[in-house]
């Protein structure tokens, strides 16, 4: 339940830094034109930091809704609460469910499809890209197991889908003894700069290809309308 049940961000230390970057990320909606709106996560918010983002992403007029720690539950309360308005994308990127830590696989997936089918609605000219959740800590660890199961149930619910596709970003971080390399994820979990160019490649060319598809159709478009 928890999982898809919207929930504000957790404030430990009474900081209030959980709210105030949800605030600052309405009033970017207010005056961004994002052609590619990036939702979730630490993966997310760390991504805002990555040479890929700076060479690729940054270059698509991208704008990024990252805050690290979030729960399914929390993008859910952010998305219902003035994150989506406004905006008109053409894409958004999501990747949350790595912390919800004792939450069962099939109850990650539902808070992925509960946010899943609250972009469709408020958002349905967008595409909507969802990435897997990647490998972490040991070969025999709990989590990485998780993991796998709610990609598998990720992949299953996009089939079918024409405006929504489910990114593999593993591509390689387990080793052949098991193992992650830290060259890769420097403690297991989170992404090197290294590790995010080789994560973040195929959502890279994914994004290249759809942006060029939607101008094409929009010049032939305006090319027919200059016929008429």
């Amino acid at each position: 339940m928890a999982s898809t049940t919207p929930k504000e961000g957790n404030d430990p230390h009474g900081e209030g830094r959980w709210i105030s970057m949800h605030q600052r990320f309405v009033t970017e909606t207010r005056d961004a034109e994002p052609e590619v709106l990036w939702v979730g996560d630490s993966l997310i918010q760390n991504l805002f930091n990555s040479r890929i983002w700076d060479t690729s992403f940054c270059l698509m007029h991208s704008l990024n809704f990252g805050i690290s720690g979030d729960r399914t539950e929390n993008v859910l309360w952010r998305l219902q609460n003035g994150e989506l308005e406004n905006l008109s994308p053409k894409m958004i990127v999501l990747s949350v469910g790595q912390e919800n830590y004792g939450d069962t696989p099939e109850k990650i997936a539902e808070g992925l499809q509960a946010i899943c089918s609250l972009i469709r609605s408020k958002q349905p000219q967008a595409f909507l890209i969802v990435l897997t959740l990647l490998p972490r800590g040991s070969p025999d660890s709990p989590l990485r197991t998780r993991n796998v199961k709610v990609n598998e149930m990720m992949a299953e619910y996009v089939k079918g889908n024409s405006r929504l596709q489910l990114v593999n970003i593993d591509t390689g971080f387990v080793q052949v003894d098991g193992t992650i390399s830290h060259h890769d994820m420097f403690d297991y979990m989170s992404l090197t700069q290294k590790g995010y160019s080789k994560a973040f490649e195929p959502v890279n060319e994914l994004l290249t290809q759809l942006l060029q598809e939607m101008e094409g159709e929009v010049g032939r478009t305006e090319a027919e309308g200059s016929a008429d």
